[in-house]
């Protein structure tokens, strides 16, 4: 049973009681990330992510660490283009501890000027790890590229040069414009009792403020720009990564493109990993994947490969393209693939942590909680025109972006 609260600030509380379990996961979703930044401030949010963990007014750093692990739990965050998130899985027994340390967290943390400068150095080290990923290296270059001067297309970690001179005021700043009770979601999943729960919460994040004095201005939406990047390294692959303009993901055609995903490069049986790696072996790595955002999104399809077969697996994958285009998928493709994505949707939609994610985001970016009925039954709506059409429109090389990280020689 889901049930939705608003506490004394604002902030939305969705609880999911799940009293089979003997866990709990307790997430706080704020509304910010790289994409809310601009040139002098990239990585401001990554960075406040980290300093969370470095101590509060009653807390030092190595005691949150140490009150998780004695408890047997699990805290971390992530940082996003649109979201930052808090989440902490434990016993269900534990799951006030794990709140009031979090709560602490975002109430109290003391962001030391000392501790600021030794995290700037583990953050540099983040990205310089990135940089040395040619994967990742490949996702990244095509979005800054294509999203050129826009906040969307900016580095989550952000850029050395910037990094290294935030300051402690600019992170308050930024804090008192975004972890606000109106920008806030705390999702929480798993075996508790809500009465006490809600209270509990209520008492830990009810004093943050509802809402910011200033004025904050959405960026516009970006624009696509077709682009193409190049990198070259002193490694034995090539890695390419392959970028159409795409879609929002609140656009009621996710479901088509999970769908022809799915089809075209998202799972083993796909027809990029059966034509090009099992039937060719020209790759070892070949997937298509989405990347949507609030106002926009991209379709990839990335490859690594020995830099000699470069050209055979760029035709290889425009072929797979002008064949999906012009013939469609079978009925029989269509009817494996629905089964297969209401699988991982009802796979993934057990657990606490799970649950706790999904009811999260679901809050944070569409204001509701959509069912896993609900997303079933969109996925079950999709048809074989709804494919087609959707790659005649997306998937348009003429407009394509490419990046290439290796050996270019």
């Amino acid at each position: 049973m889901t049930s939705i609260h608003r506490l004394s600030n604002g902030i939305t509380l969705v609880m999911e009681e799940m009293p089979y379990l003997k866990s709990a996961a307790f997430g706080v979703w704020v509304r910010v990330g790289s994409a809310n930044e601009d040139e002098t401030n990239n990585g401001i949010a990554h960075m406040i992510e980290h300093m969370m963990f470095k101590g509060t007014k009653n807390r030092t750093g190595k005691q949150i660490a140490d009150e998780m692990a004695r408890i047997g739990g699990n805290i971390n965050a992530f940082t996003s283009k649109e979201c930052t998130s808090y989440y902490a899985t434990t016993l269900s027994q534990h799951l006030p501890i794990a709140i009031r340390i979090i709560g602490d967290m975002l109430n109290n943390s003391l962001f030391d000027e000392k501790a600021l400068r030794k995290e700037k150095s583990v953050i540099i080290e983040e990205i310089d790890m990135y940089e040395d990923s040619p994967e990742d290296l490949a996702h990244e270059l095509l979005q800054q590229r294509i999203w050129k001067g826009h906040p969307l297309g900016y580095m989550i970690s952000g850029k050395k040069t910037i990094v290294r001179k935030i300051n402690k005021d600019q992170i308050l700043d930024f804090m008192d414009s975004y972890y606000t009770g109106e920008n806030i979601v705390i999702s929480i999943a798993g075996s508790f009792n809500q009465r006490e729960i809600l209270s509990l919460v209520e008492e830990e994040f009810g004093k943050i403020k509802a809402k910011s004095t200033k004025l904050i201005k959405s960026p516009d939406k970006p624009r696509y720009h077709k682009v193409v990047c190049k990198r070259n390294k002193d490694i034995e692959q090539l890695h390419i990564n392959i970028a159409f303009d795409g879609i929002s993901y609140l656009s009621d055609e996710r479901f088509t493109l999970s769908v022809l995903n799915c089809i075209f490069g998202g799972s083993v049986n796909s027809r990029l990993f059966q034509k090009i790696r099992e039937d060719e072996g020209l790759t070892y790595s070949i997937y298509s994947y989405g990347s949507s955002y609030k106002d926009t999104g991209l379709l990839h399809i990335y490859a690594a490969m020995n830099p000699n077969q470069k050209d055979m697996v760029i035709d290889m994958i425009y072929n797979e393209i002008y064949q999906l285009k012009s013939k469609g998928i079978t009925k029989d493709e269509l009817i494996m693939t629905k089964e297969q994505i209401k699988t991982e949707l009802i796979l993934g939609s057990e657990g606490a942590r799970n649950r706790m994610n999904s009811n999260g985001k679901s809050m944070l970016n569409r204001g509701r909680i959509v069912s896993i009925n609900e997303l079933i039954d969109n996925i079950e709506k999709v048809s074989l025109d709804d494919v087609i059409s959707f790659a005649n429109r997306y998937l348009d090389l003429s407009n394509s972006s490419i990046s290439l990280v290796g050996n270019l020689k």
